[in-house]
């Protein structure tokens, strides 16, 4: 029964290693989408469970006595030092910028010392009302489960980089409700390609989170509580323009956030953290209204839209919290950071849209095109905030207006500004590469199991005359010749020829070839990285789970052709 197991999952590698759409894959596509969800689904009934033993509205914390306000946040910052010293976790390279490091560089492997981190350090931080989102720690957390899934099974590496944008999938979908802009999100800001065959688990596993989380929390949005209502033709030009003013507010933004990273970049990170817990504190001392996940602000807007003054007040407070939260380490999402100061900044753009339609209630879809157009200009993911918004309100009548405000404020801030990715500008400050070339992108998504030359033939001896009757053997046949592997304790593994460039009347000279292993889970970037620079030679195949069981051999020649002739296909 053992054997037949692992006979099954061996075949199962060896086809998850080819670059196309599989039944297989999109089974454990699901599989990681579920996964994802309970976790996701444990890490939201964890924040509301705690938050309910002092607050009697989950996120409301503007009931709170005024000293309660003032030292929430600095417990909850300490609580999350302390568990971080307990961990031995130093950096907090978390959230979304981690995992598109992880996926480009490393497969998607993601480490569990930052990922249990992210669990408790994200829910300490939304407990204790700081100024963060939940979908940072849920994309850290989805992709660490599915990341869980694909390392038990010793997948291939490239279906284990196609599993982890599964779990980022189901996370945004699980925190949202929005299982199509989470698929939109995955392939324009963190795999940044659309490949059919990566396409489909993906759609799968964020359907699996959304449905899943529905189960517990309903169906539900939280843009529901905004009415959205069609705009006369005539606002359009009005509309052009606060699209340019949220693209400037997004670059001001992005430069702000990296300001407060950079400055504090050389203090140790208790003394970071209790500095963010008490800017948090004396903010939230002051305007009650601030504390929370940005999300918080949507239900704000919808109460006091005609209260210019509070709006204005909570905007600034946010804003300010926002920044020095997140730049100070604090672990948390910045997408419902930017969700509520968007729409708090598009409710106060729907004052001057009201006075041109004074008999239609334009402010809920002023507050809704607001946040769509600094999450498109902030995170650079134009097509993700379209998606994100339709979903969320489950409203055509928004359709024409956020493009409006998202092309102009994703083109303004890009054109007249330079604006980046927030999270590109995080990886480069933190140093973690993301770029591949067209090269290894192509190759990671081919498995070394897919390619190899299984039929070769493995002797181990260093005896000259046994290796050339071998030799004799294997190339018996002119048209389809044997490769020779030969292993002994002083070389090792090599690959044996005869050498036809010193041919004599006596015999042929036998050539070695040395050959450096790689483990059956490996891409063929992973043996082009090792061949590159000699543009010849061969690498063997070992089984993953036993280094002295070869399984193949696969040859420069292999790699030149894939990136020659076969590139298009993958």
């Amino acid at each position: 029964m053992l054997e037949l197991t692992n006979k099954s999952l061996e075949a199962l590698r060896k086809s998850l290693s080819k670059p196309k759409t599989s039944a297989q894959l999109c089974v454990l596509g699901i599989i990681s989408g579920f996964v994802a969800a309970l976790l996701i689904i444990f890490f939201r009934l964890l924040i509301i469970g705690v938050q309910a033993l002092f607050l009697s509205d989950t996120d409301d914390f503007s009931q709170l006595p005024e000293l309660h306000r003032l030292f929430i946040p600095v417990i909850g910052a300490l609580l999350i030092f302390m568990f971080a010293a307990l961990s031995r976790y130093k950096h907090y390279r978390l959230g979304v910028p981690f995992i598109i490091h992880r996926i480009k560089q490393n497969y998607g492997n993601i480490p569990f010392n930052s990922s249990l981190n992210q669990f408790f350090g994200g829910a300490i931080a939304l407990i204790s009302g700081f100024t963060v989102g939940r979908e940072g720690p849920s994309v850290h957390i989805g992709a660490a489960g599915a990341s869980f899934i694909g390392s038990k099974l010793h997948l291939p590496n490239n279906a284990m980089r196609t599993l982890a944008g599964c779990g980022v999938a189901a996370g945004i979908s699980a925190s949202f409700n929005t299982p199509l802009a989470a698929v939109i999100f995955v392939m324009e800001v963190v795999l940044r390609e659309y490949k059919i065959h990566i396409f489909v688990p993906i759609i799968l596993a964020a359907v699996t989170g959304a449905v899943t989380t529905q189960f517990v929390f309903g169906n539900t949005y939280e843009l529901s509580l905004i009415n959205v209502h069609p705009l006369p033709i005539w606002h359009y030009p009005y509309l052009i323009l606060c699209g340019l003013t949220l693209g400037a507010i997004a670059y001001a933004f992005n430069q702000n956030l990296m300001y407060v990273i950079k400055v504090f970049k050389n203090i140790s990170m208790f003394p970071r953290l209790l500095l963010a817990g008490t800017v948090m504190g004396l903010i939230s001392f002051l305007v009650p209204q601030a504390m929370g996940s940005g999300m918080s602000a949507i239900g704000l807007s919808v109460i006091s839209a005609d209260n210019l003054q509070l709006l204005t007040t909570i905007l600034i407070a946010k804003l300010l919290a926002t920044l020095f939260i997140l730049g100070l380490g604090i672990p948390g999402g910045i997408i419902g950071s930017v969700f509520g100061l968007g729409v708090i900044i598009g409710t106060l753009m729907s004052y001057f849209g009201s006075y041109m339609s004074p008999d239609i209630n334009v402010v809920g879809t002023y507050a809704v095109i607001g946040m769509a157009g600094l999450f498109a200009a902030t995170l650079h993911a134009p097509l993700a905030a379209l998606v994100a918004v339709m979903e969320m309100t489950s409203s055509a009548h928004i359709t024409v207006p956020a493009m409006i405000v998202i092309t102009t404020a994703y083109v303004s801030a890009l054109q007249f500004f330079g604006n980046r990715s927030i999270f590109l500008q995080q990886l480069d400050f933190q140093r973690l590469p993301y770029q591949v070339s067209p090269a290894i992108e192509a190759l990671q998504k081919i498995g070394v199991m897919s390619e190899m030359d299984e039929n070769f033939k493995l002797l181990y001896s260093d005896d000259k005359d046994q290796i050339n009757e071998t030799l004799n053997t294997v190339t018996s046949d002119t048209q389809n010749q044997t490769p020779l592997i030969v292993f002994d304790d002083d070389n090792g593994y090599r690959l044996a020829e005869y050498d036809l460039s010193l041919m004599s009347d006596n015999a042929l000279p036998i050539h070695y070839i040395e050959l450096q292993g790689i483990s059956s889970q490996s891409t063929l970037a992973d043996v082009f990285n090792i061949l590159k620079d000699k543009r010849s030679s061969s690498v063997y195949i070992y089984n993953q789970l036993d280094n002295k069981q070869i399984m193949g051999l696969i040859r420069w020649d292999n790699i030149h052709h894939i990136l020659t002739i076969r590139n298009s296909l993958v």
